[in-house]
């Protein structure tokens, strides 16, 4: 074990992150009733210029209007290089609005930006006198972004997660794509002809994989918890399924959901099903056997385990305890 060790990331339960605009403000009691571990009321992308001071002020009512119940409560600001951005904490951190639990910084591209963020934060936190500390998410959507994912992800002690915004990212990297996440196209590999007999057979390859990678370690690295963004496509369940289950993989822990349709079908991927903890339970029950013994691996249906195979196990079984504590 290297002298540098991985922190714990935060016990929030993070499955699924709904999204909802604040200029529809007749969304957010189904959002509140909703499935979805996350809330994150949007100020930013899913609102037009003309409406960002209506949407503020709506969102601002409904964080003391509405009974958010145990879900994390985020608010989606505007970008630092707009108008906007300073007018929103400023709005979100009055006295009255401290059911608010965190505020997600887009775009982020450095260190500075939150900085800039948690700076303004803390000094409206003394004045209006919060007895809570607000925590923040950001958004990884720029080839700055990734670049500097390692620095963002030791920016502030209020930093809890960390999502991939596909869109944004494709354009940024001046990807040829208009798809939001999922299996693009032209992104395939096809076999020699040689060995197939046919140039028609194609292999899709993920395009997200190194964002998502790149993010999921800085996460790991630094105790946050990496979050895979949206699927644009909402008509497509099996899609969305299966890049859930390729970044669950990977190691994300959650994905966003921009239609209610998406909750439960990012809920499946990111819960435990009961099959992988009744496993999981066994494992830890073989190797507790084994030690018991005198040895530091067992094999268990055909297969060795060891001290790493109880990590894992404790990370689906932790999983499933946090979810129970909610149902």
């Amino acid at each position: 074990m290297s002298f540098l060790l991985q922190p714990d990331p935060p016990e929030r339960l993070n499955r699924c992150q709904l999204f909802g605009p604040g200029s529809r403000p007749e969304l957010f009691e189904k959002m509140s009733s909703s499935e979805a571990d996350v809330i994150n009321l949007d100020l930013e992308d899913s609102v037009s210029p003309n409406d960002k001071y209506k949407a503020r002020a709506n969102i601002v009512e409904a964080i003391t209007g509405i009974d958010w119940g145990h879900k994390t409560l985020s608010v989606r600001i505007n970008g630092l290089d707009t108008e906007f951005w300073h007018q929103d904490i400023i709005d979100l951190l009055k006295e009255n609005t401290e059911r608010l639990d965190c505020i997600m910084i887009p775009k982020a591209g450095c260190s500075s930006d939150i900085y800039a963020v948690d700076t303004l934060v803390t000094a409206l936190e003394k004045q209006n006198r919060w007895k809570k500390s607000l925590t923040f998410e950001v958004i990884i959507e720029t080839a700055a972004g990734i670049a500097n994912v390692d620095s963002i992800a030791k920016s502030s002690k209020r930093l809890k997660a960390i999502s991939l915004g596909a869109a944004d990212y494709a354009a940024s990297m001046g990807m040829q794509t208009t798809g939001i996440g999922g299996t693009q196209p032209n992104y395939y590999m096809v076999p020699s002809f040689e060995e197939s007999g046919s140039s028609d057979i194609k292999n899709f390859s993920d395009p997200w994989h190194f964002p998502t990678v790149k993010i999921v370690a800085a996460c790991r690295a630094n105790g946050l918890l990496p979050v895979d963004g949206p699927f644009g496509d909402f008509s497509d369940d099996i899609g969305f399924i299966a890049q859930a289950r390729r970044s669950a993989t990977l190691g994300m822990v959650g994905k966003w959901a921009i239609h209610p349709k998406q909750i439960a079908l990012a809920n499946s991927v990111f819960s435990p099903s009961q099959s992988q903890i009744e496993e999981a339970t066994q494992i830890l029950e073989a190797m507790d056997k084994a030690e018991k013994s005198g040895q530091g691996a067992a094999v268990y249906k055909g297969r060795l385990i060891d001290i790493a195979s109880i990590k894992q196990a404790k990370v689906i079984l932790d999983q499933a305890k946090k979810i129970e504590k909610i149902e």
